[in-house]
């Protein structure tokens, strides 16, 4: 027999609820196979499989609280499973249908993300799908997450349409797999609408983070407008009743966002309207948030960039033969960055409250764009890393921030951020600042111009740069030292080498 227990949940984290079971007992699972899911009120954690086995008891239930290594399930080997796996499933064994049904779960959509909305479903009511066929596609604030079918069969249910919410582990379809699954597709086809018109008679279960907030907030559930299935009351539901409680107990109400002009009937015919993407809302809160909460300025210099690329010039085919990956400009400056922010260590830190948090790490995030919009990998540990494996893993990170593929763990702890625009032709701007960094490197456009060299006038590769920083943090002095040392490392990369 091999227990299931909880794992490590993180540092000061003591106590989880389990959110979903994704399996029962007598059901037959595999080593490192996703057992349940755990919600804290910081992350949700999955817990796997420690062997291969039939699942023989469920200790902790749906909704339950556990701590830290807690028993929540038992695992027998595939001899000790015969006699316990037929009490369980004897229950699913009644309905005469040899069809079998299999749910369409929704995926863990990644750290401290509670939900997601149903962008795309390539499959309808009826059809016939492979095993691991692609049944819908959906949208979180950061990626997107693509749900294969767990079962081949016929899709008889979908409980959530395009353009809903969907909350972590909960159910998206269901799937009816085995001999007489296509005589089961007609009967449920129609059923689907079944639970939205009972939803109201049956109680909710709201989400654990909820209550929890709830709690803290000193609402109850009367106050909170659930957005989840069945009107369950998630995390952010409560935030949101709670400001509004807020806002509503202020003499002076804030003015509303003052709203669109009038447009004529003409030109009103000629437009569309296309509902922002969860993504754009959150760049576009985020930014926002930036420049309403930091003081933010900007430092302008420009850099030679010679030395550079005669040096990548001469080296960049044994490079790439050596390390197969190219030589771009992104680990020169990745390189300098880590250089600088060793001596001006403000432009490595963050605010929290009244402290000052400085990173003695650099988890370098580059900005990279993408058909969704704009998101920032982050290359960990960046200033340990040599040239190769930094332009291995912008490589790899970036193209899997253009294909949607990036997990949120990917995404976050970033403690610097380096935008280049000068891959879109930008000459000149002013990055804003990725929350709650202190700075970002702002890289354009490399652009011939006219320079003085030693009294004669010369033609050399020239690039702005610019620095934004938060005033509250750093110093006019601390910021324009940081950029001046990463011109210096750039026009002479020799300097890099000797860590001057």
């Amino acid at each position: 027999m091999t227990e299931v227990r909880v794992p490590t949940l993180g540092e000061s984290v003591t106590e989880a609820t389990v959110a979903t079971w994704f399996k029962k007992p007598g059901d037959r699972v595999e080593a490192d196979e996703m057992l349940c899911e755990l919600e804290t009120d910081k992350v949700t954690v999955e817990v796997p499989a420690p062997a291969a086995g039939v699942l023989t008891e469920i200790v902790a239930a749906e909704g339950e609280t556990v701590g830290v290594d807690a028993l929540l399930a038992n695992i027998s080997a595939s001899g000790e499973a015969a006699a316990p796996a037929p009490k369980a499933a004897a229950p699913a064994a009644a309905p005469a249908a040899a069809a079998a049904s299999v749910d369409v779960m929704v995926p863990t959509l990644g750290e401290s993300v509670t939900e997601a909305t149903v962008s795309t479903w390539f499959k309808k009511v009826g059809d016939t799908v492979a095993q691991d066929e692609m049944l819908c596609e959906l949208e979180t604030d950061k990626v997107s997450v693509e749900v294969p079918a767990p079962a081949a069969g016929v899709l008889t249910e979908i409980l959530f349409a395009e353009g809903t919410t969907v909350e972590a582990g909960g159910k998206l379809g269901v799937i009816a797999s085995g001999e007489g699954a296509a005589a089961a597709a007609p009967a449920a086809a129609p059923a689907a609408a079944a639970p939205a018109a009972a939803s109201g008679a049956k109680d909710v279960e709201h989400a654990p983070a909820a209550k929890k907030a709830m709690a803290e907030a000193g609402l109850t559930a009367a106050q909170v407008q659930g957005t989840g299935r069945d009107g369950r009351i998630m995390k952010e539901d409560v935030a949101a009743a709670a400001a509004a409680v807020a806002a509503a107990a202020k003499a002076a109400p804030a003015p509303a966002a003052a709203p669109r002009a009038p447009v004529a009937a003409d030109d009103a015919s000629r437009e569309e309207r296309v509902k922002m993407t969860r993504l754009r809302q959150t760049i576009a809160r985020r930014l926002k948030d930036a420049q309403n909460n930091a003081a933010m300025l900007t430092t302008y210099n420009e850099v030679d960039m010679t030395g550079v690329m005669e040096l990548r010039n001469e080296y960049k085919d044994l490079f790439e033969k050596k390390h197969g990956v190219r030589l771009g400009f992104m680990s020169f400056f990745t390189k300098a960055c880590c250089h600088a922010l060793k001596e001006v260590p403000e432009v490595n830190a963050e605010i929290d409250g009244t402290d000052i948090v400085y990173k003695n790490y650099v988890h370098m995030g580059i900005a990279a764009g993408t058909p969704q919009g704009l998101v920032v990998p982050v290359i960990r540990d960046a200033d340990q890393k040599s040239f190769a494996e930094i332009e291995k893993e912008i490589n790899e990170k970036g193209k899997r921030a253009r294909d949607g593929k990036l997990s949120m763990a990917e995404m976050q702890g970033g403690s610097f951020t380096i935008s280049n625009g000068g891959v879109y032709g930008s000459l000149m701007s002013s990055p804003i600042l990725n929350p709650p960094q202190s700075g970002i490197l702002g890289m354009h456009k490399i652009q011939d111009r006219p320079m003085v060299v030693n009294g004669q006038i010369v033609i050399r590769p020239m690039m702005y740069l610019a620095l934004s920083y938060d005033h509250r943090i750093v110093d006019g002095k601390g910021a324009v030292t940081f950029l001046v040392r990463v011109k210096e490392a750039l026009e002479d990369p020799r300097r890099l080498l000797m860590d001057l």
